[in-house]
């Protein structure tokens, strides 16, 4: 429809369609996390069961584990239950890195995920704080998620609050791998000396 002087409407502003989009992401990460809660999906996910769903895939186990520990990340499911189990069912080396491989696909999945719901909502928040982060971010992204990483290590809220920034994807792609090297290896050792 175009104005009474034959001009276009104006645009709805963009704020206004960057809160839509952040509300969008906020009923997400509400609506998986009710979801995984009501149908007892966190629960009913341990080490043991997904060991013994991997081992039931046979050859394709990595390829089951790696679906599930995504579909995990996005029910919120705690990623040390991956962890765990990656450790029993392959052992410590290769156990580490299935569940590094998978830990970083799962993240990944997540900051797509988010990304195209929410767009980059909060790198147009005009707060102090916010800005002050994100020029952190911008500043070194990669040392900044490797840091984050370390810290948080799989937490949705994270993953979420990452993409929904103007950080390119290869930056958050590089910072996660790098940034969960040290958290997976440490609990790969430390469930390796507890299952012995």
């Amino acid at each position: 429809m175009t104005a009474p002087d034959g001009s276009p409407p104006p645009a709805e502003p963009r704020s206004a369609w960057q809160r839509w989009r952040l509300v969008a992401v906020v009923a997400l990460f509400a609506a998986l996390w009710l979801v995984g809660d009501a149908t007892g999906v966190i629960d009913r996910f341990d080490q043991d069961e997904v060991r013994r769903m991997v081992a039931d895939a046979g050859p394709w186990g990595i390829l089951l584990f790696v679906a599930v520990f995504t579909a995990g990340e996005l029910l919120h499911v705690p990623g040390m239950v991956f962890i765990a189990a990656a450790i029993l069912a392959w052992g410590q080396l290769t156990g580490f890195f299935v569940a590094l491989g998978a830990a970083v696909v799962s993240v990944s999945v997540s900051f797509v995920v988010v990304r195209a719901i929410g767009g980059k909502a909060l790198a147009r928040i005009e707060r102090p704080l916010m800005k002050k982060l994100l020029a952190r971010l911008h500043a070194r992204p990669v040392l900044t998620i490797v840091t984050l990483r370390a810290v948080f290590w799989l937490s949705p809220p994270l993953n979420y609050a990452l993409a929904m920034t103007d950080l390119r994807f290869r930056d958050y792609l590089v910072g996660s791998a790098i940034g969960l090297v040290i958290p997976i290896l440490g609990a790969a050792f430390l469930f390796d000396l507890i299952f012995q």
